[in-house]
């Protein structure tokens, strides 16, 4: 999480490593915000706080372990 001059961002590199991820989470997002997705390669924007879909972002952080992610990482610098 980081607080920018206009907008509160979330980065999470997985939603760009993994395509099933990244999908799942552009599918959800508009059941839990009125919002219109604000996103870029693996960060996630928010205009204000109250506008931030807690329990979505809980079930994204839910969704790949930090081994899953160094499997992704090692494979994707051995190619």
């Amino acid at each position: 999480m980081a607080s920018q001059k206009n907008f509160i961002a979330l980065y999470h590199s997985g939603l760009y490593a993994k395509k099933e991820l990244h999908d799942w989470f552009v599918a959800e997002y508009p059941k839990h915000s009125k919002h219109k997705l604000d996103m870029g390669k693996s960060c996630v924007r928010f205009k204000k706080i109250d506008a931030i879909p807690y329990n979505l972002i809980e079930e994204l952080l839910s969704k790949m372990s930090v081994e899953e992610w160094v499997d992704l990482y090692q494979k994707a610098i051995k190619k």
